[in-house]
């Protein structure tokens, strides 16, 4: 029996292994971490990554869990990804966003599929070239709550946004750590990332937004940085105002990464100054 069981499972372990990453195959946190809405990258932004350790060879997946309690809402977001080849991203996600004393009692649901392409370069590897790896990238979300963003002038309850993001890792470049750069432009008519709908009575028309990411590697596996995220303002009901945070990301193995961070996240609906300590654990399978 013993023998006849190892024998059926044989297939499993086969494709599983394939699945996984040879050890060396990437560098730690070249993966990122996961984007709150979902893909490879910071909290706020995506990277030019592909998500987990997969080679071009392999298949990488991830599944994260995040949440975030700013002063007067309570924002959870969960999901997983999956990277194909080093080359291609496919991400599923919800968000939900617990009102507070705003709607009491009462929270918003998102859905969001993302997928992204990488199209140049490799961030790492190229490290005798000036181009960094460069990703463009799409992600349709499909807001569950009609009711409060439409209340506040929202024009939809579905949308996508779309990417191009570009990434770099030069290695021993602060005294001799390494030092990751990322730019993201970003055509979007999300208001509050798309958790109070699309598009408004001030604007309803796709704006380019910029977003940051930079970061040191303290140690292999310790990774200190911050990001900036500009987002349109939309809804003459409140003034929309861009985010930031200072992050730190512990990636003690390849199978598993941390990230606690700080966010400004500016005013949400009717409050003003919603700061918040953000929690990200990821998993790669």
């Amino acid at each position: 029996m013993k023998h006849l069981l190892m024998l059926l499972l044989f297939p499993v372990q086969l494709a599983w292994a394939d699945m996984l990453p040879e050890a060396g195959s990437r560098l730690l946190a070249t993966g990122g971490v996961t984007q709150i809405e979902g893909a490879g990258g910071g909290g706020l932004v995506p990277w030019a990554l592909i998500t987990g350790y997969g080679t071009r060879d392999q298949i990488g997946v991830t599944a994260f869990y995040t949440q975030a309690d700013p002063s007067d809402f309570r924002l959870h977001s969960a999901g997983i990804a999956v990277g194909i080849h080093d080359r291609l991203e496919i991400s599923f996600a919800q968000q939900r966003l617990g009102l507070g004393s705003t709607v009491p009692g009462q929270s918003i649901n998102q859905n969001l599929v993302g997928v992204k392409l990488k199209v140049l370069g490799d961030a790492v590897f190229d490290q005798d070239r000036w181009w960094p790896q460069v990703a463009v990238g799409a992600i349709y979300k499909h807001n569950e709550d009609r009711a409060v963003p439409r209340l506040l002038g929202a024009k939809r309850d579905a949308d996508a946004d779309f990417y191009l993001s570009a990434t770099k890792v030069y290695l021993a470049a602060v005294f001799g750590r390494n030092l990751l750069l990322n730019a993201t432009v970003r055509a979007t008519r999300a208001n509050q990332l798309g958790l109070l709908g699309f598009g408004g009575d001030k604007n309803d028309h796709y704006q380019a937004m910029a977003e940051v990411s930079g970061g040191v590697f303290l140690c292999d596996k310790v990774l200190l940085g911050a990001e900036y995220r500009q987002k349109p303002d939309n809804l003459s009901a409140f003034q929309e105002q861009d985010v930031h945070d200072f992050f730190i990301a512990f990636v003690p193995n390849k199978r598993i990464s941390i990230t606690a961070a700080y966010v400004d996240l500016g005013q949400i609906a009717d409050k003003l100054n919603q700061e918040a300590i953000y929690v990200s654990v990821q998993v790669a399978f």
